[in-house]
């Protein structure tokens, strides 16, 4: 089934949508110098999470919807640009003091790691399913427990390899190398779940600078690298996908600022295994946008991935309650 537009006007002028984004985004940057209970902070990171997966499943079916027409790096750089557009005409003249920040070698290197999950997320779209390539990207829960544990000191033992490699173990089902029906882009969302998970991990290790700071970040080294290459590329868009492309900067500003501040409230090990919930959207906009359904191997290999996601998780959340 391919998109639809609604032709109807909206009942907001570009103007109030705005000032609307505004202090939407004020309100979820300010500093936290009230003092709250850390079950409060992790409940607000989870249900920040969870809203932060239906934007990003929904901008990877407008990506797919437009990576059908137009070449992926023009998708990719209408993600970014779009992003950055929408912070310009937030906040202004604070945008320079905005990119001010106390770790610019972190901030670039996630930024980067950002840009490579989207570029070979968007990428895969063009040659596989959405629920496919979401369900291999998911791996990135466990490796972001093995990030942790190689450059976070965190403990990891023999029960949480096992997860890590029976996800890996899930994922290979669903990408089946070595038979006919294997694509080889396929791997392309493997290897995003690295880049996403060092991406997580990064965003951990800068939480000192404001949400705004760090998705700014990510928003102008997208938009520079993309400009470099997207000329040789570009396709003139239609006025009929101009909805599209603008719906692709809407659903990852936001996303990406709702992802940002949900690993600032909880820790990433609660975060993780609703991570998951984006399997259910996917297969979801998948089958109402593409009339695409996950087959028998894709179910099996996500439930092995989701298993061992929940499993590591347990594990965690069981030494951590022995540590208290």
């Amino acid at each position: 089934m391919a998109f639809s537009v609604d032709d109807r006007p909206t009942p907001f002028s570009q103007g109030q949508q705005m000032r609307a984004l505004a202090r939407s985004f004020a309100l979820m940057d300010r500093k936290k110098d009230d003092v709250r209970h850390p079950g409060h902070d992790q409940a607000t990171g989870i249900a920040l999470l969870l809203a932060a997966i239906v934007g990003f499943t929904l901008m990877d079916a407008t990506a797919k919807h437009l990576t059908a027409s137009y070449p992926v790096a023009q998708v990719i750089w209408a993600r970014f640009f779009g992003n950055l557009l929408i912070f310009v005409l937030i906040f202004r003249s604070r945008i320079f003091p905005l990119m001010r920040t106390r770790q610019p070698g972190l901030q670039l290197a996630r930024a980067a790691m950002q840009l490579g999950s989207v570029g070979l997320f968007f990428t895969s779209l063009q040659f596989i399913g959405l629920a496919e390539s979401t369900a291999i990207m998911d791996t990135n829960p466990v490796l972001i427990t093995l990030g942790a544990a190689l450059f976070l000191g965190e403990r990891i033992g023999l029960r949480r390899i096992v997860g890590i490699a029976a996800a890996l173990i899930g994922a290979m089902i669903i990408i089946r190398p070595g038979l006919g029906v294997f694509q080889p882009a396929a791997l392309l969302p493997l290897a995003g779940a690295f880049t996403y998970a060092a991406g997580a991990l990064l965003t951990r290790m800068v939480r000192a600078d404001s949400v705004s700071t760090s998705v700014l970040w990510s928003a102008v080294i997208g938009t520079l690298v993309m400009s470099c290459i997207v000329p040789f590329y570009w396709q003139p868009i239609a006025l009929g996908d101009l909805w599209a492309f603008a719906l692709l900067g809407i659903f990852g500003t936001l996303s990406q600022w709702l992802l940002v501040r949900a690993f600032t409230q909880a820790e990433a090990g609660v975060l993780a295994p609703f991570g998951y919930t984006g399997l259910i959207w996917a297969g979801f906009w998948g089958w109402l946008f593409f009339d695409q359904l996950p087959d028998r191997w894709t179910i099996l290999g996500a439930a092995i991935i989701v298993t061992a996601g929940l499993y590591v998780w347990s594990r965690e959340a069981r030494a951590a309650r022995k540590n208290q």
